[in-house]
């Protein structure tokens, strides 16, 4: 979940009156009023555009009311619900500690999005990230490698991306490094599929190749990337095992600098301490 997406930023009562006034209107002709199940259809269309809309101002709660509404007119609506899986990450992504971020209501709406539409490939992208959230790493990884091998999906770095990293925390570190670097082939700005290359290299021992990818990770052209708190931490980290104290130092500095109030920021921090 991007920072634009979690974002505060709250529109006023002429906006949301706008959208709605897109709702459809029972034709007026010879033919009687629209059928029930359009109509229901049509409305349910209507609340996954609020709520997408909610979504992108990170009004998570009145973004998931309006997503429980959509289903409730229309239980096949796969957008509504894998809409919902986002929105649920989106709690998840803001306080992972929080009674608000529930993994197993995501994984839900996950499936129910795939049981109306099995070809909906960013559900099951999103259904792998739940999975791997979850510790259940050999059912993301069924889930995320025929996604990797499936040439119709848009978005190859996101399916490589996940399964390299649910191969990562499954302590498979060849495998790892395989789809990772598979993913950052198909879409060189993707810092953070550099940025667990490193954590694979550095898990297999290969410090200088953990460092470089720690650095293409940081150095990528997107400002989030510059912001990576997590790879100059990781980067401090292997530095200071090469002896390399001063690069250790900066970038721990660096981190710091990103957010000193967050866990890794106070990481960063203390560490920094024990190299004045």
């Amino acid at each position: 979940m991007t920072a634009a997406t979690r974002a505060g930023c709250i529109r006023g009562a002429a906006a949301l009156l706008s959208l709605l006034s897109l709702l459809p209107f029972a034709p007026v002709a010879c033919g009687g009023a629209q059928p029930a199940a359009h109509a229901s259809e049509a409305r349910s269309v209507a609340e996954y555009d609020l709520a997408r809309d909610a979504l992108q101002h990170g009004r998570l709660r009145e973004a998931l009311a309006h997503v429980e509404e959509a289903l409730s007119l229309d239980e096949d609506n796969a957008e509504a619900a894998y809409l919902g899986a986002v929105i649920l990450l989106g709690f998840c992504a803001t306080d992972a500690r929080s009674s608000d971020c529930r993994f197993d209501s995501a994984e839900k709406m996950a499936r129910r999005a795939l049981e109306a539409n099995p070809e909906m490939r960013d559900a099951k992208n999103t259904l792998g990230v739940i999975l791997v959230h979850q510790g259940r790493y050999d059912e993301a990884i069924a889930v995320l490698k025929p996604l990797s091998e499936d040439i119709l999906y848009a978005s190859p770095e996101k399916s490589w991306g996940n399964l390299g990293w649910a191969y990562l925390l499954k302590g498979s570190n060849d495998e790892a490094i395989d789809a990772l670097r598979r993913a950052v082939a198909a879409q060189p700005l993707f810092c953070v599929g550099q940025y667990r290359l490193g954590l694979a290299y550095e898990k297999r021992g290969e410090l200088d190749l953990a460092r470089e990818a720690f650095t293409r990770a940081v150095e990528t052209d997107q400002p989030e990337c510059r912001r990576l708190q997590d790879a100059f931490d990781a980067r401090a980290r292997v530095a200071e095992k090469r002896g390399l104290v001063d690069e250790a130092r900066a970038d721990l500095e660096r981190c710091r600098e990103i957010a000193a109030t967050t866990p890794v920021g106070q990481r960063c921090a203390a560490q920094l301490q024990t190299l004045q």
